[in-house]
């Protein structure tokens, strides 16, 4: 049986940005780009017209800018989001956090390879999250430091989750991918997107990169990294 495809809408302000995107995207199996929008307005119209699995939106567009755009699609109080890989040329920790305070799924700079542009697309579709490494790696320290400052470690959030929920954020905190997680816990694929669904639903977060947040902001991965 042929796997579905993912379908994917490009928003970028760039002509040749958007062609080069679909170029990338249409060389990959069982990908797909199915529209492409120069301005946010006409993204959020495509998007719920479209129901495109991913939407490729970039920050600074004219009309509406791709932090509107993804709370718009994505965001708190949307009835039914669609998945959003926000990708930007500004490597700024402002436009990280509003993104992800937004609903995205993934942040990536533009001089990111063709293959994580493509894992990016691929790992929002199936419902993980990939944010630049160089971002990543930035956005931990700064977590691991408001925690070592004195942010509390041990929430009483902490005492909602199992201790194979635990095990769960832990490893996401360091990166791990569902399937690498399955792998070192010995659990079901199906079985570790459940626990990770329910330590969101838990402690209200929107996407793992939050989940990994919350864990190095309370102290879960002290003397893991």
């Amino acid at each position: 049986m042929t796997a579905s495809k993912t379908r994917v809408l490009i928003a970028d302000d760039q002509g040749l940005v958007r062609c080069g995107f679909r170029l990338i995207l249409d060389a990959t199996p069982n990908v797909e780009v199915v529209g492409e929008a120069a301005d946010g307005a006409v993204c959020v119209e495509l998007a719920r017209a479209l129901r495109p699995d991913v939407c490729l939106v970039d920050i600074r567009m004219p009309k509406l800018d791709g932090l509107e755009v993804t709370r718009l699609l994505a965001g708190p109080g949307v009835p039914d989001p669609i998945r959003v890989v926000v990708i930007t040329s500004f490597d700024s920790d402002d436009y990280l956090d509003a993104a992800l305070r937004n609903g995205a799924c993934g942040f990536l700079l533009k001089d990111a390879t063709p293959a994580l542009l493509v894992e990016a697309v691929r790992a929002a579709a199936r419902g993980d999250a990939l944010v630049s490494p160089a971002v990543t790696s930035r956005l931990l320290k700064r977590l691991d430091r408001s925690a070592q400052a004195g942010s509390p470690v041990g929430a009483p959030e902490d005492s909602l989750l199992s201790a194979r929920e635990m095990d769960v954020v832990r490893l996401v905190a360091v990166g791990r991918t569902n399937q690498e997680i399955s792998d070192q816990l010995r659990l079901s694929l199906s079985t570790v997107k459940t626990h990770l669904a329910h330590v969101q639903a838990k402690l209200g977060l929107r996407n793992r990169v939050e989940v990994a947040g919350w864990a190095w902001a309370n102290g879960a991965v002290q003397g893991e990294h």
